[in-house]
């Protein structure tokens, strides 16, 4: 199994060609994350239970890619999940899976509050910029759970963590969670999962 695509996904920048890097991922990204034990998904959902999110709480999987995050919720007894993703490609991929209720591209993502939003492996160098956090908030209830993980290419950079203490700091979020663990054991590559409270 090639790297091919988890090497040149932190080479480009820019909504246009994220797209068409992950529309042309779309039909190996599932075996290429797989083969090197992609394991921050089920470590979100395990993370939300843990918390105590009811069962049929509606989630929003912002970044949802190909389904794997939803998967994972789903195998997790997470019953009301949406998704949204920039890669018309990926959608096709998560919408055959069948545990999603709605799947849209971010300019059709309607204006409602969810009572968990997950942004599972997405915000981070060679994915989302930071301000898809503020987004995830505003798509938050009150008292619901945000679930999100930065990888280590993201802790390396002090403004990923950063943005985290200034929304404690501000009073937005109350920290829930913290867990530093496997991302990509294949590649010896680790992230930390959180999960924030929406005051």
């Amino acid at each position: 199994m090639t790297q091919e695509f988890l090497k040149k996904v932190y080479e480009v920048s820019g909504d246009d060609a994220l797209r068409d890097l992950y529309d042309e991922w779309a039909d190996s990204y599932d075996a290429e994350t797989g083969a090197h034990g992609y394991a921050t998904p089920a470590r979100c959902a395990e993370a939300l239970r843990r918390c105590g999110l009811a069962t049929d709480a509606e989630i929003l999987d912002m970044g949802c890619g190909t389904g794997l995050s939803g998967a994972a919720f789903a195998e997790a007894g997470f019953t009301t999940i949406d998704g949204s993703d920039l890669s018309p490609g990926m959608l096709d991929k998560a919408r055959a899976l069948g545990v999603y209720r709605d799947l849209w591209l971010p300019d059709n993502l309607p204006d409602r509050r969810y009572d968990a939003v997950a942004a599972v492996g997405v915000i981070g160098p060679g994915a989302a910029p930071l301000d898809l956090f503020d987004s995830c908030l505003e798509h938050l209830a009150p008292g619901g759970l945000f679930v999100l993980s930065f990888n280590d290419h993201a802790l390396n950079l002090p403004e990923f963590p950063a943005r985290i203490a200034r929304a404690v700091e501000a009073g937005v979020v109350l920290p829930r969670f913290e867990e530093h663990g496997p991302h990509l054991p294949g590649l010896d590559m680790k992230s930390t999962v959180y999960v924030l409270e929406h005051t």
